[in-house]
């Protein structure tokens, strides 16, 4: 059978990638997602550790900071 003239394998092939391609970003975007939640506190607390090592704020601010990031 000729389906639109013999261009419907490459409609199929071009389908079959397509939705492969929406499986991946899905997958990806979630895992993204999940892992954005457990990186939050690192990333305050690294950038936190960045200011105190420029001096922009002094150790006790830092450690009045860190507690709260902790709590």
């Amino acid at each position: 059978m000729m389906w639109y003239g013999g261009w419907g394998w490459f409609w199929m092939c071009v389908a079959m990638l397509a939705f492969w391609a929406l499986v991946a970003w899905v997958i990806v975007t979630l895992i993204r997602q999940g892992n954005r939640g457990r990186r939050g506190d690192s990333d305050a607390q690294a950038l936190l550790e960045d200011r105190l090592v420029r001096g922009e704020i002094d150790e006790d601010e830092y450690h009045r900071r860190r507690d709260l990031i902790r709590h």
